[in-house]
């Protein structure tokens, strides 16, 4: 007999039959069994507060299908999500439940949802379709984060900032501030005292250097990652403009609403100032993002935005944990300063509560872990299905070490992105750099990629090119090195046989790939396994209509890690999955362990110096806590060795138990020392006094 999955269903009189009560009134409102879609103006604004492993996805697949199946046109619905997998996964699901759906109102086939994607996939879309409009090139070039970081840094030297006396910011500091304001839609002195006081002295030359920067790329006809969102927001904030976008599309819905920065708040409600047709969902509890701009205050605010308010519907039945686990997650949250109250249940019974393991120090959690690790995986639970989570990358730096004695694969996320990787970088300026040869960085990173041909070569060719129309076919005549001159003109005809109008997609991307490859064991050691990656982004490359479409599409969702950073492990059949917990947020694992779940790590010293870095820290514990299904360790090393420390040399750093986790909270955990005092003391004789002023210590912790 097949069990289907949660919010799916047979051939059945009743398409929402596995659907929850609360689920089904989510899915459902607004919708009445025979809409006139052509005149209706849309449902009120409606906020899902969706809790943890809730079914939110199914719910919402169901609501967008549900509003196909009564006569609406999918080419006027635009969802909204944080990722282009998130977009793809529900665009299926929408068209698995139609096609599954009888009775009189189902359309035939399964129509696609058009305008699905990310915010700033759509805004990308929108953009170009609109730049005649609002005074951009449709052709216009779209950097990634390191490549703006670069382009502010010309931009930083150009000014004469780089030889200040006094430290200048650096270029990653600069476009942080610089994202910062555009996002929190805060004013540059706001965001200098709030979040980067030590650079609050060069306010002044800051704004200097943001305006040239916006100017250049505005020559270079070059958006960044921030620009999408901004010229969208500008775009709709004109009143014609507005009401044109905001009128093309009858239902708006936007997924992980918790996750969303001032910005992408603003665009909705310009477009949808009376929240008519507006769905939002998302979990306050859930919202953990704030480095990036995302403010909890979208979801908190949203109701009080329209009058009458919102309709507010709470998913709080779980799907995923077993109730022993949402109990000490309900308590954790529970102490947030504002939430909006619920309390997640599961019809999954448990005699296991969530463990506490007091240890000696970190290198004691380390062997702790590999051992529980190793304890379940003869039990029955593969390594995917268990992970390690942290706050920060470095905290896992122990128990790599002992993974790798031990023998035991693992996976690493939070780290090095596909697209930061060099080589991966390297193919990518080439094929930008023939699409719009006005983007000089791409040019001054491609030229140099050829054999004898250095910064100065690059910046005076880029000179004399940077008139021409199109500048590529000047490049053969350009005045270089005696000694590159045959790479040179190598270099130069692959240009040219890339332009947009000489070669097809994707030929021309076959073709620098080809070119690429004759180069990569002269500019990276580790050539094998970056070629790996260059194979691997052609084809990728095959998958899209046009240069265009790839570029932009890559570059707002990029895979998450290059081979040289995550293939080794991947070798393996079955690997254990470590990860921060910032990365882990989506994701479910029959086993979880979280370390370091100690004051100084959870919160983090570096996020507690103000009430709400300190709320959000303690959300990050909770999405934590439920990314488990069935066990969950907890684990609070009492010590770690701190080298190098100013004033104080190497030394011993002692922890205390997270303060998310009170004296009140304790009945809700098992609580347990490891090694117990008795084997400790045996396996080193010697530090008996030691083991005993531990000892106490760590049942000091339970009083």
């Amino acid at each position: 007999m097949k069990i289907l999955a949660q919010g799916e269903y047979g051939a059945t009189a009743d398409p929402l039959a596995q659907l929850n009560e609360a689920q089904r009134a989510a899915v459902c409102f607004g919708i009445g069994p025979a809409k006139d879609w052509a005149g209706e103006a849309g449902h009120r604004p409606l906020l899902v507060i969706a809790g943890a492993g809730s079914g939110k996805t199914s719910t919402l697949a169901h609501r967008v299908a549900q509003f196909v199946a009564h006569g609406a046109d999918p080419d006027r619905i635009l969802l909204l999500t944080f990722s282009r997998r998130a977009a793809s996964e529900m665009s299926r699901r929408v068209e698995r439940i139609l096609q599954r759906r009888s009775g009189a109102h189902a359309r035939p086939g399964a129509p696609s949802l058009a305008w699905s994607g990310t915010f700033h996939g759509i805004g990308a879309r929108l953009l170009r379709e609109y730049a005649g409009r609002i005074g951009l090139d449709p052709a216009f070039t779209i950097h990634d984060r390191q490549d703006s970081a670069d382009l502010m840094n010309l931009v930083r030297h150009g000014l004469g900032f780089s030889a200040r006396e006094k430290r200048f910011p650096l270029k990653g500091s600069c476009l942080a501030i610089y994202s910062a304001v555009l996002n929190t839609q805060a004013t540059l002195t706001e965001v200098l005292q709030s979040s980067f006081p030590w650079c609050s002295e060069w306010e002044a030359e800051l704004k200097r250097l943001f305006l040239a920067y916006v100017e250049t790329k505005q020559a270079q006809q070059v958006l960044d990652y921030d620009d999408l969102l901004l010229y969208w927001a500008q775009m709709v904030s004109e009143p014609e403009l507005g009401r044109e976008i905001g009128a093309r599309f009858r239902q708006v819905l936007v997924d992980e609403y918790q996750d969303t920065n001032r910005l992408q708040a603003a665009i909705l409600l310009a477009m949808k100032p009376d929240g008519r047709g507006l769905t939002v969902v998302g979990d306050d509890a859930q919202s953990i993002y704030a480095f990036r701009g995302a403010t909890v205050r979208n979801i908190l605010d949203f109701p009080s935005h329209f009058d009458p308010p919102a309709e507010v519907v709470t998913l709080d039945r779980n799907y995923r944990s077993t109730q022993p686990i949402l109990n000490a997650a309900n308590q954790v949250i529970a102490g947030a300063a504002e939430r909006f109250t619920k309390d997640l249940w599961s019809d999954r019974p448990s005699s296991e509560k969530p463990k506490l393991v007091a240890l000696r120090d970190d290198a004691d959690q380390a062997i702790y872990v590999v051992e529980q690790v190793l304890a379940r995986r003869e039990a029955g639970i593969r390594l995917k299905a268990q992970a390690v989570l942290f706050r920060t990358a470095q905290h896992s730096v122990r128990l790599e070490l002992e993974l790798t004695r031990r023998n035991i694969p693992f996976v690493k996320y939070g780290g090095l992105k596909f697209l930061e990787a060099a080589h991966v970088k390297d193919v990518l300026s080439i094929l930008r750099w023939t699409q719009n040869p006005r983007d000089r960085l791409a040019g001054f990173r491609a030229m140099q990629l050829v054999a004898g041909i250095g910064p100065k070569t690059a910046g005076r060719v880029l000179a004399n090119v940077s008139t021409a129309n199109p500048a590529c076919r000047l490049l053969s005549e350009q005045p270089v090195p005696e000694s590159a001159r045959i790479a040179w003109s190598d270099f130069a005809t692959l240009i040219e046989a890339s332009d947009p109008g000489a070669a097809s997609w994707p030929a021309a991307f076959d073709q620098i790939c080809a070119w690429y490859h004759a180069q990569i064991e002269r500019l990276h050691e580790d050539a094998e396994v970056r070629q790996a990656d260059i194979a691997q982004l052609a084809r990728i490359a095959v998958t899209y209509p046009s240069a265009e479409r790839f570029l932009t599409e890559l570059t707002l969702d990029p895979p998450d890690a290059s081979s040289d950073q995550a293939g080794a492990p991947l070798l393996d059949e079955d690997y254990l999955i470590l990860s921060t917990i910032h990365s882990a947020k989506g994701q479910e694992w029959t086993a979880v362990s979280v370390l370091n779940a100690v004051d100084g790590c959870i919160p983090s010293d570096m996020a507690s110096g103000t009430a709400s870095e300190i709320e959000e820290e303690r959300r990050l514990l909770y999405v934590a806590m439920t990314r488990a299904r069935e066990h969950l360790d907890l684990l609070l090393p009492q010590r770690f060795y701190v080298a190098h420390q100013p004033g104080f040399g190497d030394r011993h750093v002692y922890a205390n138990r997270t303060r998310f986790i009170t004296n009140s909270l304790l009945p809700h955990f098992a609580q347990l020392s490891w090694p117990p005092p008795a084997e400790a003391v045996a396996a080193n004789p010697n530090a008996k006094q030691q083991a005993l002023d531990l000892a106490a210590r760590m049942r000091a912790m339970w009083k």
